[in-house]
């Protein structure tokens, strides 16, 4: 007789059908549940800066690069072009005022000094000719003169004895008349002389003045020329160094080209490159300090130049107090330019967390240590080494200052300690 076999209610196959669901159903419920707070990430407090914020003394500076540059600077330029005949000394020697650094030549400069002397030795023999003749005339008129002042005498001995003759009716009128108009002709003829000599005075002096002025033109034109051709030889214009010497035997300079300079050894100052972010708030009297041979040294701005190239402008700053010793033209220093005077202030140290967040927020750790959460904050001016704190942070919260690079978009980070 055939028996009933009664059917499993739980078959293995159902068993496991219902355990994967279950499964689902809780990975889809943990899914949710993870989701549907804020975001978080485990990290390890060792791979992560963790800063305090204090209150402390706040200066806002900034560190700049200065390159150390001779007190004052004398650019040397070919006043005349030439071709580099000769070089006296090497880029680097010590230069006394007037000394020769190189010798150009200009065959065209020259040839025009030469020209310039021949018309002046010209001019001089025309002036000398001319002199000559002048002086040759005056003679002539002179000679004249002597002339009519003696037939004068004459005239008027014989005019005054007819006419005491006449008056006493020895001589007739015809014969008084002749002798009276021939004293008058002569009175005429003396007062005629005496203009030719005295025209002859005024035109002789206004043609060696204007001879004497076109000589002195010319001599001020020929020493021109005599110093253009000098201006070949290039001299040191003060005692100083000679450098940067741009010049070669048969190169071919011009006018005006560069030639090189000569540094005045009296002093140093610092040129330094700034940001143009900051143009408006560099001023002359801002100081700035940096370390040399472990020794502080401090700075003072005394010019600024405000064109700005390719995003940076300059500054002169000179030395306050002593300079450094062993110091030399063209050394790079860095340099901390403050610039506003020293104030109480919260502070928070500066770090990488900067480039992610621009400032706005940060991560503050909880008092335990164990997560940091998103804070928004107000962050004011900066120095090297701190941001000034406006709002969101009080003395002694800690706060994660290294790079947010990996975090994405988390909200939480939770503190794992090794």
């Amino acid at each position: 007789m055939d028996r009933v076999i009664e059917k499993k209610k739980w078959s293995k196959k159902r068993v496991l059908t219902i355990t994967g669901i279950l499964g689902l159903l809780i990975l889809i419920s943990g899914s949710i549940y993870l989701t549907s707070g804020k975001s978080k990430l485990n990290v390890a407090t060792e791979r992560i800066t963790i800063s305090e914020v204090k209150q402390g003394v706040f200066q806002e500076n900034i560190p700049v690069n200065g390159i150390i540059l001779p007190l004052n600077t004398i650019y040397l330029d070919a006043l005349e072009g030439g071709r580099v005949e000769e070089k006296y000394v090497e880029d680097g020697a010590m230069m006394k005022k007037g000394q020769p650094i190189l010798r150009l030549s200009n065959t065209d400069l020259q040839l025009s000094l030469v020209n310039q002397e021949t018309q002046v030795y010209n001019l001089i023999t025309q002036m000398q000719i001319a002199k000559n003749n002048a002086q040759q005339n005056t003679i002539t008129n002179l000679n004249q003169q002597t002339d009519v002042d003696n037939e004068l005498t004459e005239a008027e001995r014989l005019y005054k004895l007819n006419k005491k003759l006449y008056d006493q009716k020895a001589i007739g009128l015809q014969e008084f008349k002749q002798s009276e108009n021939a004293y008058n002709y002569q009175t005429a003829k003396k007062k005629l002389s005496n203009d030719i000599i005295n025209q002859d005075k005024v035109s002789t002096k206004q043609n060696l003045t204007q001879a004497a002025q076109s000589y002195q033109g010319s001599q001020n034109a020929l020493n021109v020329m005599r110093q253009k051709v000098g201006d070949l030889i290039v001299r040191a214009p003060v005692d100083g160094q000679l450098t940067s010497l741009d010049a070669e035997m048969g190169q071919s300079k011009n006018k005006g080209e560069r030639l090189g300079q000569i540094d005045v050894m009296s002093g140093f100052k610092v040129r330094v490159d700034v940001d143009e972010h900051y143009i408006s708030r560099i001023y002359n009297g801002l100081k700035g300090s940096f370390s040399f041979a472990n020794k502080d040294y401090k700075l003072e701005i005394k010019k600024v130049y405000t064109q700005v190239n390719a995003g940076k402008f300059q500054v002169d700053m000179e030395f306050i107090g002593d300079l450094p010793q062993g110091i030399r033209r063209g050394q790079t220093l860095q340099i901390v330019l403050a610039l506003s005077d020293e104030r109480k202030a919260l502070l928070l140290p500066k770090g990488g967390f900067y480039q992610q967040t621009g400032g706005n927020w940060i991560f503050k750790v909880k008092q335990n240590g164990t997560t940091a959460y998103k804070v928004d904050i107000q962050l004011g001016n900066q120095n090297k080494d701190y941001y000034e704190v406006v709002n969101g942070l009080q003395p002694g919260d800690k706060v994660v200052t290294s790079s947010y690079e990996n975090y994405g978009k988390m909200e939480e980070l939770v503190l794992k300690k090794p």
